[in-house]
């Protein structure tokens, strides 16, 4: 998410942003304590001794202003790693061999954890039609879920500050925060309330999420809550219609609020939602593909299935990247209230 770099950029000229800089060193100073204690047990072993002299490095650096500055090449480390692991001295191009492994190792398992998250294929709740589209072996910081509930049909969609492994870590606890809220029946504004707070009380400084969590009735009768989101497309027989985002990212302040949007769908009616990955795909002349094209394309198949209208967003993206490879996570999700079927005669 490259909105989330502002916010989560770690260093500035060799010093940490005060969030982060305030958090890191509580965090270094916390494991300091609880070493001295281990080392005073009798298991103690010299791993514990070369633990806490790393800690004690790390904490000399920030009292220096070079804590977050590659020792090799003198570049600012990757912000969302440090986050992660306040002790890392070298950025993603300086480790060792055995070290680029192990991240490798924990990028591929990471990527078979998030598809084994993803919606079950073939979701068909009464009344709707519903595709999603992210693409696979990717370690991605987006959400996407889906399933059926007394009521209808459940949907979010997010996108979680950072990237790699640390972006899909927060995108886990996510979809494991919802999937258990949505079994007490909340109302969807106090379920959005409740996971804010969960975020922000389990999270590290600098992380948020943007996200859509909505619920669709068998009446055709949509609510949903626009956490600081992309706009959700409602698109219908007269084009398409942004539905601007209804509250501030999960993560921001632990008592938000969050008001919850509501609107009919006609039968053929869509929500069409997605993540940065496509509004901020650009062309080898650097333009992006932007809000405009994404509303543009959308009212031109309006008439289209759900997997339908993923489909042309897809080939649109790849025709306007004229082949450029793009590197942020990408999600889709269209959510359309199917036709009524006609009974044989």
């Amino acid at each position: 998410m490259d909105s989330a770099a502002g916010k989560q950029e770690a260093m500035a000229g060799g010093t940490m942003a005060t969030a982060e800089h305030t958090y890191l060193r509580t965090e270094l100073e916390q494991r300091r304590e609880r070493l001295h204690e281990a080392l005073h047990s009798p298991a103690a072993d010299a791993s514990l001794s070369e633990l806490l002299k790393a800690v004690d490095t790390a904490l000399s650096r920030l009292d220096q202003g070079t804590f977050g500055i590659c020792e090799t090449c003198h570049s600012s480390i990757e912000a969302e790693r440090l986050l992660a692991d306040p002790l890392v001295r070298f950025c993603l191009d300086h480790l060792t061999s055995a070290e680029q492994r192990a991240l490798e190792d924990d990028l591929s398992l990471a990527a078979r954890i998030q598809r084994l998250l993803l919606p079950k294929p073939g979701l068909a709740p009464i009344g709707w039609d519903v595709r999603y589209h992210q693409p696979a072996g990717m370690v991605s910081g987006d959400y996407c879920d889906l399933f059926e509930t007394d009521g209808g049909l459940l949907f979010m969609l997010g996108d979680v500050s950072g990237k790699g492994v640390a972006a899909s870590m927060l995108m886990s606890h996510l979809h494991a925060t919802f999937r258990t809220l949505a079994e007490a029946c909340l109302p969807l504004d106090r379920m959005v309330q409740d996971a804010n707070r969960i975020f922000c009380e389990s999270t590290l400084a600098g992380q948020f999420a943007t996200l859509v969590v909505g619920r669709a009735a068998h009446d055709g009768l949509v609510e949903f809550v626009s956490a600081g989101h992309l706009p959700v497309l409602h698109i219908h027989c007269d084009g398409a219609t942004p539905k601007d985002s209804t509250g501030i990212p999960l993560g921001m302040f632990c008592d938000a609020r969050f008001p919850v949007h509501r609107l009919t769908l006609a039968q053929g009616d869509s929500l069409f939602l997605y993540t940065d990955g496509l509004t901020e795909s650009r062309n080898r002349a650097g333009a992006e593909y932007g809000l405009h094209r994404i509303r543009m394309l959308a009212a031109r198949h309006a008439a289209k299935e759900a997997a339908g209208l993923i489909s042309e967003c897809i080939a649109d993206l790849l025709s306007f990247a004229e082949g450029l490879k793009q590197f942020d996570d990408l999600t889709l999700l269209a959510v359309r209230r199917a036709h009524k079927s006609v009974p044989p005669a």
